[in-house]
């Protein structure tokens, strides 16, 4: 099932209190367990979309890839020049209060809070 998920920045040197107002949400299918289905993303790729939200910065849209070194990622144009990949995202549960780290562009890995997930209704 698809699901809506808001990661927010989590603690970092730069934020010791984490930011609410950097992060990202997108759109995943996951299992009930709360992992990412590989499977049911092959059929609903065009709709695992993302936001990456930052204070002071403009909003960037893209979509969730699957990259030739295997990796999962955040696009947000063609080429993987901007990609940022999220460490072993086909392992974790996104689960409120569980963490996901992800390369940002500037090439650091930056700590995300899963904040909410909420399933979304299937499409007709």
């Amino acid at each position: 099932m698809l699901s809506r998920v808001r990661l927010e920045l989590a603690r970092t040197r730069e934020f010791p209190e984490g930011n609410a107002n950097c992060g990202y949400e997108f759109v995943v299918p996951l299992d009930a367990d709360g992992h990412f289905d590989a499977e049911a993303w092959q059929k609903d790729r065009a709709r695992c979309t993302v936001r990456r939200f930052w204070a002071g910065a403009d909003d960037e849209q893209g979509l969730l890839i699957h990259t030739k070194g295997r990796r999962w990622a955040f696009s947000y144009a063609p080429g993987d020049d901007d990609d940022e990949p999220i460490f072993k995202f086909d392992r974790h549960a996104v689960k409120p209060g569980e963490y996901i780290s992800i390369t940002e562009h500037d090439g650091v890995t930056r700590p995300f809070r899963v904040a909410a997930v909420t399933a979304l209704k299937a499409a007709r």
